[in-house]
């Protein structure tokens, strides 16, 4: 059954996801944190360095990363988890979009245990 997916804004949203579990693929990391409270929503934030390149890098980068997430994290992300995509130099722009599909499967099944 699909899960409800919320979008993370808040700076202490984030940096509380950095402080979690991590999963690097060759198209992102992803870091996770079960959140605790009985809030059943799976809640995800994206973001890119500058090291991904100019404006126009990043912006594809994160709308790659935000329909993986769109696509896959209703049916196979946790309830009360946060997760946050980051995307890596090179890979998360060019990568096939199907092995970028399939490396946040990887990192979701490595995270999840």
């Amino acid at each position: 059954m699909p899960h409800t997916v919320e979008t993370l804004r808040k700076r202490p949203e984030f940096l509380a996801c950095a402080r979690a579990r991590r999963q690097g693929t060759k198209g992102m990391l992803v870091q996770a944190r079960a959140r605790g409270d009985d809030d059943p929503l799976i809640r995800v934030g994206f973001t890119c360095s500058k090291k991904v390149g100019n404006a126009v890098a990043r912006n594809r980068a994160k709308r790659r990363l935000r329909e993986v997430a769109r696509l896959l994290l209703p049916e196979n992300g946790k309830p009360g988890w946060d997760y946050v995509l980051i995307g890596s130099r090179g890979n998360t722009a060019d990568r096939d979009f199907a092995d970028l599909q399939q490396d946040f499967l990887y990192a979701l099944r490595k995270l999840h245990g």
